[in-house]
């Protein structure tokens, strides 16, 4: 609901109209708890994700959803890497791939390929997909490692469609129909995330989300319990709410300068607190891959689109000087810089409760995991389908308040913990800044810890509630770090070393034929989704 400071009638006019329609509005707010104004501060990749997925999720329903955003303020652009959610979350709302690849300069990611963790010049590839074929009940896993105690020690990546089409720089559409769990993998997006921002936003808007284009100069709290009642903008105009969606980033304009919710800091166990960032022209055929590659005091990133790349360097100020970070970032870069390098500095962690009071927080503004394994906007998705799943009235229960931010703390430590993984398992043999030693020394959380031991154990994998990582992801950092169980499941030395042998080649060569005979990812981006970019405003 916008007020604004104009002229009107008379006094008493004006007083007798108020006092019937306030009369009214108190009936109806007696008998109708239902929310009908929501109000999302911020645009941006979070911001604009949220109005058009919660208009289409509404449809015709009685509730406005109204974004205010400031074009005089930039945004991060969080995230150009994404995991395979994303597609699910764009076909919601009538959006083709094809469409998605178009409009965002896009291009194939099957994975994410990591340089330098373990020793110069070895890489792994973290596809998304599926080992090898289970046998028996029995994890594929465990055959694996039966195969590599009879002395043939061949690449777990050997058994991967995602992978090995990853690293041959293939790319093709998974089966709808897939013959085997060997032909199971899934695909994500690069993408310009300014352009899928104004993608989310012209498909908002031509479904009724209004937008308003102004600073928010003041946050007004209820008197009697604290809530937000409404934002002033620079306009004069005031915008009152029930619900807010605080998609303001980092500075958490809402949910911590208006609320004061608090943060939990998660630096002793994530140490990069500085990131820069430089866009550059493209070379060559782009890998549908991200490309992770470990530095002195972090790692460095490198996304192919179709138009540019992007490139970034994520690092520890206790460990390096910005100037050699930016030293490392452009040194390892050939092609020509579209712009100077931009420092973004962050404090890994979470605030300590998404949703408080009459306020939720999404993207930066609900806390930071640095880029790793690409969750930014899946964290953005997620905490979208929560608010669908949990949405309130206006009386905003306690219970559902409660349970919101019991999900979003569990998912968030999730993903936290398998971003520590790749840190902690890390084997960099020169490391002048004692960043990657202290890593590998440092005491990891009881929830991981628990996961690492049992996996050294016997094989097994842990599975938590709310964990966006399912064990083929973890397969594929324990195995790509070399950390490998004491033992296999006993069952598999039931099958004879000679038909085990012959039954693990011929999955080899399943994925390698399919390999051989896949397009090239360069030339499917060439004949199905060269750019036609969404038009500026």
């Amino acid at each position: 609901m916008i007020t604004t400071k104009t002229g009107a009638g008379s006094p008493r006019e004006e007083a007798a109209s108020a006092s019937i329609e306030g009369v009214s509005h108190m009936q109806d707010s007696a008998r109708d708890r239902r929310i009908r104004d929501i109000v999302i501060v911020g645009g941006g990749t979070a911001g604009w994700m949220a109005a058009a997925s919660l208009r289409q999720h509404f449809g015709a329903a009685p509730v406005t959803i109204t974004l205010i955003e400031s074009s005089e303020i930039g945004t991060i652009g969080v995230g150009e890497a994404t995991i395979p959610t994303i597609r699910r979350f764009y076909q919601a709302l009538g959006l083709s791939d094809i469409d998605v690849l178009r409009a965002t300069g896009g291009t194939c990611k099957l994975g994410i390929r990591f340089n330098d963790w373990t020793a110069p010049g070895a890489s792994f590839i973290h596809p998304f997909g599926l080992y090898g074929q289970d046998l028996k009940g029995v994890s594929f896993h465990h055959y694996w490692m039966r195969l590599r105690a009879l002395g043939e020690d061949v690449p777990i990546s050997d058994y991967s469609l995602g992978a090995s089409l990853a690293a041959g720089g293939k790319f093709t559409t998974p089966s709808r129909n897939p013959p085997s769990t060997l032909s199971v993998f899934d695909w994500a997006l690069h993408f310009d995330a300014g352009l899928f921002a104004r993608l989310m936003r012209q498909v908002a808007e031509q479904n009724g989300v209004r937008r308003i284009d102004a600073r928010i100069v003041k946050t007004n709290l209820r008197a009697e319990d604290g809530f937000i009642e409404s934002v002033s903008l620079d306009s004069g105009a005031t915008v009152a709410g029930d619900l807010f969606i605080d998609c303001s980033g980092f500075r958490g304009l809402l949910i911590e300068e208006a609320l004061h919710t608090g943060y939990e800091d998660w630096s002793p166990w994530l140490l990069c607190d500085s990131a820069l960032a430089v866009q550059s022209e493209g070379q060559g055929a782009p890998p549908p891959y991200t490309d992770v590659t470990a530095h002195e005091a972090g790692w460095r990133w490198r996304i192919p689109l179709q138009h540019r790349w992007g490139n970034g360097y994520v690092y520890s100020s206790r460990h390096t000087t910005d100037e050699a970070a930016r030293a490392v970032l452009t040194g390892a870069l050939d092609e020509r810089l579209l712009h100077e390098p931009r420092k973004i500095g962050f404090h890994p962690g979470r605030r300590l409760k998404a949703w408080n009071k009459n306020c939720i927080a999404l993207g930066l503004a609900s806390g930071f995991l640095e880029p790793l394994e690409s969750t930014s906007i899946a964290l953005i998705e997620t905490g979208i389908e929560k608010i669908k799943a949990l949405f309130p009235n206006r009386d905003f229960d306690p219970a559902v308040v409660d349970e919101f931010n019991e999900m979003s703390r569990l998912e968030m430590e999730r993903v936290r913990d398998f971003i520590i993984l790749h840190y902690k398992l890390n084997q960099r043999p020169d490391d002048p800044t004692g960043f990657w030693t202290h890593c590998r020394q440092m005491t990891v959380p009881d929830t991981l810890q628990k996961k690492i031991d049992l996996w050294r154990a016997q094989g097994h994998f842990v599975r938590y509630r709310w964990e966006m990582f399912s064990p083929p992801s973890w397969l594929a950092i324990y195995a790509g770090f070399g950390l490998l169980p004491e033992t296999y499941d006993l069952s598999v030395d039931g099958f004879d070393a000679g038909q085990l042998s012959a039954a693990l080649a011929e999955m080899r060569k399943a994925v390698a034929d399919t390999v051989a005979a896949t397009r090239a990812h360069g030339d499917f981006i060439e004949q199905y989704a060269r750019p036609q970019p969404v038009a500026a405003e």
